[in-house]
């Protein structure tokens, strides 16, 4: 039995026209698809298109060619109100500089996402609690997020991504801002959490050893994707 892609880019082409007038290719005829529950790492070096591509897959932003589809949903043809909604509904997104609130508790943090979407504060509350203990931080639930280190509050920022069950986890460089050892914790971590709540994870990494923890690795140079 075939089963059908979660995320599909069929030759995606993304351009910018910059201040000066030029216009920058960020990314060039790229197709990929991803199968319900795969881990997938992105390479590439800084400024070769990969957080655009995390872009067009969460629905922040379009095609300028070609189509991205999302749960066999065009995202293009959505209006940016029904993306903003999908990706509330169906996508965590994890990014290198954390992103917590500092004068709210980790717990706070963790359920932000359940208080925008109108969820049931015991609900959240509960699958917090549940989370923080699968990280090792239930006991620092009550702490203020300035009061952690950063592997910490990486580990808080993944719970909070994971909060409503997303069907797609999105990372950019979520161990760029930590040293190798806690990048190399946190990213097993993220990778292990993905597969216990039997989601999908897209990922962005200069590192070739995270990279490996993936299922498959694709490579990103000036905006062309290849298999790795």
């Amino acid at each position: 039995m075939n089963v059908p892609p979660i995320l599909t880019f069929d030759e995606v082409s993304k351009s910018y026209r910059q201040a000066s007038g030029s216009v920058l290719h960020a990314l060039q005829n790229v197709s990929l698809r991803v199968a319900p529950g795969r881990k997938v790492a992105i390479t590439g070096r800084s400024g070769s298109g990969k957080s655009t591509l995390l872009h067009l897959a969460a629905g922040i932003d379009v095609p300028s060619e070609g189509s991205v589809s999302f749960l066999g949903r065009n995202l293009a043809e959505l209006s940016e109100r029904e993306r903003t909604l999908q990706r509330r509904e169906t996508i965590g997104l994890v990014f290198q500089f954390f992103h917590l609130l500092p004068h709210l508790t980790v717990r706070e943090n963790v359920v932000l996402p359940g208080w925008i979407a109108g969820d049931m504060a015991s609900e959240s509350d509960s699958r917090s609690d549940e989370l923080l203990d699968r990280v090792g931080l239930r006991n620092r639930a009550a702490d203020l997020a300035d009061k952690l280190s950063g592997g910490e509050m990486q580990r808080v920022a993944i719970c909070r991504a994971l909060l409503r069950r997303p069907r797609l986890m999105l990372a950019d460089e979520p161990t760029g801002n930590l040293d190798d050892e806690n990048a190399v914790t946190v990213m097993e971590l993220l990778v292990r959490l993905v597969e216990e709540e039997q989601s999908t994870l897209i990922y962005v990494t200069h590192s070739l050893e995270l990279a490996g923890l993936a299922d498959e690795t694709w490579r990103l140079h000036s905006g062309i994707l290849e298999p790795s």
